[in-house]
This record gives structure tokens, C-alpha cells and sequence, in this order.
């Protein structure tokens, strides 16, 4: 029905174009798998395409439309769901032997809520195993490689969604953030990547990681995509007992609003050892842009910063530790029978768990075992009180805070693993944000190394997901030649 590539059009225009009639879902599903099947053979961002079901759901919507009928706010828009997002009747593994052939006979919240928005789903992005890593080279199943030079990592855990979206096989995807999974590989792959606030967005079949910090958030081309999609998952569950009963802001309305009067804050302990030149180059020159459109900006400390990384490392694995030990091999997932349950459970774990896991569980049953719960996991809980009060006292004076989203551009595939410190250390800047359960968004600011992609984040209050969107927007909208397909990805 148009001449428009569909790939390179936002989630807003697509809906639109569904809703007046001058798209069809269709046509727009068609255009996404055609590019998936022209460019995923490559880039590995996807562990299952939908094919049947994403055609049979924008023939719904077309069918709902000539019916005369009101469509959603996501008429027709492609979606990817991070893999350990439950969806019923379709294979869900979290990026692990464990779960290979785990089908759910449920939908999580969030999944049922794109439903009723009318969305698309084109398949289930590749994913570091239960979410735990940093480069989405942990999966049991395959490598996620970066558009913007497939030699690269794009980050993760949820690097898949990311790829999915910056090479337009997706319009949007749905990641979750523990410690940065959302942002990390959204700054590494040039995309906007938007972690809510803790209890914002049901965790309702969400498959856990760590229970205190994981939350689902979008990831989208535009910090304006997102927040239409956050305005669709965001909202009160009556069954998840972290759901916050918090209304959602009309988002959408602080796009294109300006800076005038916004303040914002630097924090000098995000830009010390370990920053590439050319990040702080381009993140320092986003601030200005930034001061340039109306924000006025001043220095910020946040003290406890520096011990952000250690605390997160006892709290998460402690809480995975916790979490998957409901994979035994007597309820679900994968089996290896043994003589005995206790060997039943050995061999399952041993064959079902990568190294990654394995090594974050150990550190977390560590931590709560008798004798060192106090000395590690209580401890680690009373420091990241401090961290959160750190923001506390900034945003007394500010309305959101401006650092860098990750100390490096994406790094070469194969150059951490060995490393586990160096790995995770690409996560040390999205680190205090989860802890204290803040919202906040990577969009895109510049270029370093090699030319990939550098991420501007913005942090804000608690439930103040309209500041943080409206200072990415107002960056994004002054700033298009920061935006585009990667040379990988034409």
C-alpha cells in the first residue's frame, strides 16, 4: 500500500499508518521478517522467529480495522520479547539448556498488555543465560554479534533486543534490567534503551534473576518510542506483590517540551579510571548540548558510587542463588535422572548451567550461607541504602542526572570472557541506578572508537519516568545526526 520501507519507521508512525489505513499490519509484518531472514543468519539476534503467529496477529489487526473497530496504541507495531518473558504456546528458554524446551502455558503481564495494544511479535531476541552477563556471549545456544561491526559484542544481557531493534528487524523490543541489561547494550549498539522504576512494570512471568532489581523496560530507536511502549506495559498488577499502585504519566505528552528550567546534574565519580577519552568526550559534549537547549547543569556527588559494583555482585548472585534452585529436575525443565534426588539434582544443574551461572550461584549460596549472611548479603543491603540515599540528597537540588552509559563503545568479541572483573565492569555505570530502583534511559550522544556508538544516560526521581524521557527527547530531537543504521545494517 506505500512506497515507505516499514523497517525505518517509528512504532508512532506505523500505529498510525495501521489506523488511518495507508499501512497494513501485514505489509509491515512482511517487511520485518523478510529483513530478519536477510540479516539474522549473521548477527544471531534471535533464538525463535514467529512467523505463523506474527502473520496470523496483523491479520487480526487488519481484520479489527475493516471491522470498524478502535485499535490499540501499537496497531501492527513489531515487537521482540527478550527470552525470559513467559508467552504462551512459544518456547521460552532464558538463553539456557535448563529451559530448552520449556513452553509456557501463560502469558506474562507485559505480554498480555501488547496484546491488547494490538502489537506484532516477530520472535524471542538471544539473551545471556538467566540474564546473567554482560556481552550476550553467555547464551547456551549462540553469539550475538553488533550490527555496527559484527566482530563486536552489543553488550547485554539483553543484547539480542538490542541488535533486533538497531538493525530494524524490530520496531521495539522488550529487555529486562537487573544491573543495566536494558542500557548497556542499548548505548552499545546506538538505540534507546528505558529501565522503569522498581515496581513501575508488573514482573509477573517474568522468569527471575534477582527479585530486588530485575524490572522489564523497552528498547526502541527513539526515546519517544519508548515511551509509548511504557505507557502500554506500565501499570498496577494485583499479582505481582512488588507492582507499584503508582498511576502512569501520559509520557507522551512531555515529548517536544523543551529543557527550559529542567536542571540537571553531573556526577564526577561516573567519569574517573576506566572511561575511554572518547566516551567522556562525547558524553561531556552531550552535557553541553543539553545546557545549550535551556538545562541549566552543575556538579553532583554521589560518594558511594565507587562501592556499587561490589554491592551489586553479593545482592544479585545472592538473589539468583535463591531463584534457581526451582530448577531441580522434578518440576520442569530439564532432567538428568540420577540414583538418587540429591544426584538427580547434581547432574541436571551440571548439564542444564553454564559457567556464567554456575559461578554467580556459587557466589550467592556463599553469601547466604550460615555464619556470612550478615557479613556479606546484610551488608551489601545496608550499602546500597547508601547509594539511594546518595540520589536522595542530589535530586534535592536536581531534576535528573547526566552521566555516561557505559565506559567503553562495545568491545571485541571473545576479549572478556576469561575475565570476569573486566566483564563486569562494563555495567559500573548503570549499577548505582538499579540499586537504588531508579528510572533511567541510554539514548544515543556520539561515536568513540572505531566509530561505534557512545550512550548519553539519564537517571531520574522515583516514578519520574517524565523528566528522564523528556531530557532524552529533547537531546534526541536536536541531535539527528546522532541516529541511524549501522554501516552493518543498511
Amino acid at each position: 500500500m506505500t512506497a515507505v520501507d516499514p523497517t525505518t519507521l517509528s512504532a508512532s508512525a506505523i500505529a498510525r499508518g495501521v489506523r488511518e489505513g495507508t499501512l497494513t499490519a501485514r505489509e509491515v509484518a512482511l517487511a520485518h521478517l523478510a529483513r530478519i531472514r536477510a540479516l539474522d543468519g549473521r548477527l544471531g539476534a534471535f533464538l525463535l522467529v514467529t512467523d505463523a503467529q506474527c502473520l496470523e496477529m496483523a491479520d487480526a489487526v487488519d481484520a479489527k480495522r475493516r471491522a470498524g473497530a478502535a485499535l490499540g496504541p501499537l496497531a501492527g507495531v513489531p515487537v521482540a520479547l527478550k527470552d525470559l518473558l513467559s508467552t504462551k504456546g512459544l518456547r521460552t528458554t532464558c538463553g539456557s539448556r535448563v529451559l530448552e524446551s520449556w513452553v509456557p502455558p501463560f502469558d506474562a503481564t507485559v505480554v498480555e498488555r501488547l496484546r491488547a495494544a494490538d502489537a506484532v511479535f516477530v520472535g524471542t531476541p538471544n539473551m545471556d543465560e538467566f540474564a546473567m552477563g554482560s556481552s550476550t556471549e553467555n547464551s547456551a545456544f549462540q553469539i550475538t554479534r553488533n550490527p555496527w561491526d559484527p566482530s563486536r559484542v552489543p553488550g547485554g544481557s539483553s543484547g539480542g533486543s538490542a541488535v533486533a531493534v538497531a538493525a530494524r528487524m524490530a520496531t521495539v523490543a522488550l529487555g529486562s534490567d537487573t544491573g543495566g541489561s536494558i542500557r548497556q547494550p542499548a548505548a552499545m549498539t546506538g538505540v534507546a534503551g528505558l529501565k522503569p522504576t522498581y515496581g513501575r512494570v508488573s514482573r509477573w512471568g517474568l522468569v527471575a534473576f534477582a527479585s530486588s532489581l530485575d524490572q522489564i523496560g523497552p528498547l526502541a530507536r527513539s526515546a519517544a518510542d519508548c515511551a509509548l511502549v511504557l505507557e502500554v506495559i506500565a501499570g498496577h498488577d494485583a499479582r505481582d506483590s512488588t507492582s507499584a499502585a503508582q498511576a502512569v504519566p501520559d509520557l507522551t505528552a512531555v515529548l517536544g517540551t523543551g529543557l527550559e528550567g529542567v536542571r540537571l546534574g553531573v556526577p564526577g565519580e561516573y567519569f574517573g579510571a576506566g572511561l575511554e577519552p572518547e566516551v567522556e568526550r562525547a558524553v561531556r559534549a552531550a552535557v553541553a548540548r543539553l545546557e545549550a537547549l535551556g538545562a541549566s547543569v552543575r556538579e553532583v556527588s554521589l560518594p558511594h558510587t565507587e562501592h556499587a559494583l561490589a554491592t551489586y555482585y553479593v545482592i544479585a548472585p545472592a538473589e539468583a542463588s535463591s531463584n534457581l534452585s526451582r530448577f531441580d529436575g522434578v518440576r520442569y525443565g530439564l532432567r538428568v535422572d540420577g540414583t538418587t534426588p540429591e544426584e538427580l539434582n547434581r547432574r541436571t544443574r551440571k548439564a542444564g548451567f553454564g559457567p556464567e551461572v554456575k559461578r554467580r550461584i556459587m557466589l550467592g549460596t556463599y553469601a547466604l550461607s550460615a555464619g556470612y549472611h550478615d557479613q556479606y548479603y546484610g551488608q551489601a543491603q545496608r550499602v546500597r541504602t547508601l547509594v539511594a540515599r546518595d540520589f536522595e540528597r542530589a535530586f534535592a537540588d536536581v531534576d535528573a542526572i547526566v552521566a555516561p552509559t557505559a565506559p567503553t563503545v562495545a568491545f571485541e568479541i571473545g576479549s572478556r570472557v576469561e575475565d570476569p572483573l573486566a566483564m563486569y565492569l562494563a555495567d559500573v555505570c548503570t549499577l548505582p541506578a538499579s540499586l537504588a530502583g531508579l528510572p533511567a534511559i541510554s539514548v544515543p550522544c556520539g561515536f568513540g572508537a572505531g566509530g561505534l556508538p557512545v550512550g548519553l544516560q539519564v537517571m531520574g526521581r522515583p516514578f519520574d519516568e517524565a523528566t528522564v524521557v523528556r531530557v532524552a527527547d529533547a537531546f534526541e530531537r536536536a541531535t539527528p545526526e546522532l541516529r541511524g543504521a549501522p554501516e552493518g545494517a543498511p
